[in-house]
């Protein structure tokens, strides 16, 4: 703590420190301390004799191997972290009294997992997902977790429904197919009789199911908490984290393609921006509302399948996260890393969202079984940063040694202590004294009931480039569906979202359109609502802006973006570096990648070390291409993954840049008598880096998708 009280960025690290073991220049001893002479042959009785039971350092070297691997996560088990520090924009003691939320300036670090939700840890970065968005505050009140999704929404808007959502998800029972994948009958089965995971399944169908970077999207708390003042006074409020990179995406096909070159693509360039220096951060809104305008909205704020336009509550900056710093062991910290929702500080209480309710008991149940018991707070990677005094003893993993002769309250042997906040006037944690009252039921609201509204909203939010990615990938999953039945059910639900969706879904399904939702989807429903299908309420907003991933070219940043020069023996170092420097003043990197790795030879002369090459890169992995001029381009115009390099990224509608005197080597590409759009860039001006630039800026050159008829 600094002289202001603030936490430094550091003080997690220093505070982990004192578990980690450098190992260099050490004598390998067992877990006992007791040197090890040789770890290398089991004690036996002659060197080619029987081995010998009372070898104590082979029993407990095989015996911790044995249980190496805990539980994975029944969900969220794909999953990678980093270490980072939040940092307050203003004080906002007037609807919190959180004390990382109480002063400009005031730093927090953090620890944030990202995650994958239906693969297993094995399975690949880049499956159409949900991503998990969880991060830990270290505050010096105590631990808080804001756990959430880079999707505002839920598939479920009652915790009872999770375990069958997820039974659905994950690989089938009887083949254990397929692996992290919605494609098939019994996800599709399940939401076709679900009607309120129509608004969460078409933002997965959306390109926010296919992130760029795990560092290029948003990360939302989905469910309606409450901020609570010093005074008592509550507010609603709606979580969202803004990646200052942007928002971003990758073609469908693209993603396959990058599953098999890299199944690791996400992990590792989180990884590699954050060992590279260019630290990931997001901005932290909050969109607040307060006590009395509860009921004020067309939808319900309790309901976890809505969400709150920010054309009707603004989001509100109120802080940003940095990640700067990797983990140094993944699995003593991300992968033993436990959060909980019900992780909160004073200031911060619940709202009576049914999902939020039963996450409530099902992750601090989760972790209590996947860690090995209920001491799993004092692992370093879950410790606060703040001391921990209570009367829990014993257990599992217990680490802490407590002093003292009692571990009861009350008690006048220790003086009382530890004691109660509220007997000598301490802050604490106060759950915020709302009026309940009520029937004990198993029921669901009325105000639940409109299943369709925003779904529609968030498709006519979307550009019409967006909009026919939607089509095809529930052309793409429900044609992985075997049963006909289902396939034509799940048209009912999207013909309650919107007809011209329904038509093209349909039309490559080479089904009908039906007339409106499948009878045995309102039996389902009518569960519910006996009153199903209910007229939907008004909605106040029809398309929202925020709901599209378009970038803003004139706001947009290419800073982090990956830029791959081809090139060979006699490429022209002078064309390389009049882009390379261009785009490094930007934050962008130029990555060389050649027929060969080794050393390249300039046309000027001198060489280089090429670490790239055809044979371990593909377009798939970079966000654009650029070829210098030279001597080389008959090495080019001979090398086949040249041209496959070239039309890849073209079908992907990236910028591709051509230097004066490579023109013709077009010629032999698809794309060769295609009319020149803004995506290929050629050096006829001598604004050619700045208009490349300002190409790179729009992320994609989407509209070659339809001018062009190129598949996505």
């Amino acid at each position: 703590m600094n002289e202001k009280g603030n936490l430094s960025g550091d003080s997690k690290k220093n505070q982990l420190s004192q578990f980690e073991v450098d190992a260099s220049n050490r004598v390998m001893t067992t877990n006992d301390g007791i040197a090890i002479n040789d770890n290398n042959n089991s004690l036996k009785v002659g060197e080619r004799g029987p081995s010998l039971t009372e070898d104590f350092i082979f029993r407990e070297k095989l015996a911790h191997f044995d249980r190496e691997r805990i539980p994975e996560r029944v969900v969220h088990a794909r999953g990678t972290g980093a270490h980072g520090v939040f940092e307050c924009y203003e004080d906002l003691s007037q609807y919190s009294c959180a004390s990382f939320l109480s002063a400009k300036g005031k730093k927090t670090p953090l620890f944030l997992r990202f995650s994958t939700v239906a693969g297993f840890r094995g399975s690949t970065d880049l499956a159409r997902d949900a991503r998990g968005f969880s991060v830990k505050f270290y505050t010096d009140e105590g631990n808080f977790d804001l756990i959430g999704n880079n999707i505002p929404v839920f598939f479920i808007q009652d915790a009872m429904n999770f375990p069958d959502l997820i039974h659905a998800v994950k690989p089938e029972p009887h083949n254990e197919i397929p692996q992290a994948a919605s494609a098939h009958d019994t996800f599709w089965d399940f939401v076709s009789l679900m009607p309120e995971a129509a608004h969460m399944v078409m933002w997965v169908m959306s390109d926010r199911g296919i992130p760029r970077s795990l560092r290029m999207m948003e990360g939302f708390g989905v469910h309606t908490f409450k901020l609570v003042n010093e005074a008592g006074k509550a507010h609603f409020v709606k979580f969202h984290w803004k990646p200052l990179l942007g928002v971003h995406s990758v073609a469908w096909n693209e993603a396959q393609k990058i599953s098999g070159f890299n199944s690791d693509f996400h992990r590792q360039d989180l990884f590699d921006a954050i060992d590279g220096g260019d630290f990931p951060e997001w901005e932290l809104g909050v969109q607040i509302i307060a006590e009395e305008d509860e009921h004020r909205f067309s939808f319900d704020l309790l309901d976890p399948t809505k969400l709150i336009p920010e054309e009707l509550v603004p989001v509100k900056i109120i802080g940003k996260m940095t990640l700067n710093r990797n983990p140094e062991n993944f699995f003593a910290e991300t992968e033993q890393a436990a959060f909980h929702p019900g992780r909160v500080v004073r200031g911060i209480d619940f709202s009576n969202d049914p999902l939020l309710q039963g996450r409530l008991f099902s992750y601090s149940d989760t972790q209590i079984y996947r860690l090995g018991g209920a001491n799993h707070q004092e692992l370093p990677i879950n410790r606060p940063v703040n001391p921990v005094h209570n009367n829990q003893r014993d257990g599992s993993m217990r680490t802490t040694i407590a002093k003292g002769e009692t571990a009861y309250f009350p008690n006048s042997i220790g003086n009382g202590c530890p004691y109660q906040a509220m007997m000598k006037g301490e802050k604490a944690f106060v759950s915020h004294a709302e009026q309940v009252d009520g029937k004990k039921v198993r029921a669901r609201s009325t105000s639940f009931a409109d299943h369709f509204t925003q779904a529609s909203l968030f498709y006519n939010s979307q550009t019409p480039e967006e909009q026919q990615h939607i089509v095809n990938a529930y052309s793409f999953e429900l044609s992985k569906v075997n049963r006909i039945d289902i396939r034509k059910r799940y048209l009912g639900i999207l013909s309650q979202i919107n007809g011209d969706l329904t038509a093209k879904v349909a039309a490559n399904l080479g089904l009908e359109v039906p007339k409106g939702l499948d009878a045995l989807t309102v039996q389902f429903a009518k569960q519910n609502h006996p009153n199903y299908p209910v007229t939907p309420p008004k909605a106040e907003v029809l398309k929202s802006a925020a709901l599209s991933m378009r970038a803003d070219p004139e706001k947009a940043t290419i800073a982090t973006r990956k830029v791959a020069f081809l090139v060979a023996d006699g490429v022209s170092k002078a064309s390389i570096d009049l882009l390379k420097k261009a785009l490094e003043s930007q934050g962008a990197q130029a990555c060389l990648i050649s027929n060969k790795v080794g050393d390249l030879k300039f046309m000027e002369g001198g060489t280089e070390n090429i670490q790239h090459s055809y044979l371990t890169e593909a377009s798939v992995l970079y966000d654009a291409v650029y070829v210098p001029s030279g001597k080389q381009l008959g090495i080019l115009a001979d090398e086949p993954d040249f041209f496959q390099f070239l039309n890849e990224a073209y079908r992907h509608c990236k910028v591709i840049g051509f230097a004066k005197g490579t023109e013709k080597l077009i010629e032999e590409t698809y794309f060769h008598n295609k009319k020149a759009d803004k995506g290929l860039v050629l050096d006829h001006e001598k604004d050619f880096a700045q208009d490349f630039i300002q190409a790179l800026k729009a992320h994609r050159i989407w509209e070659r998708e339809t001018a062009r008829k190129v598949p996505s």
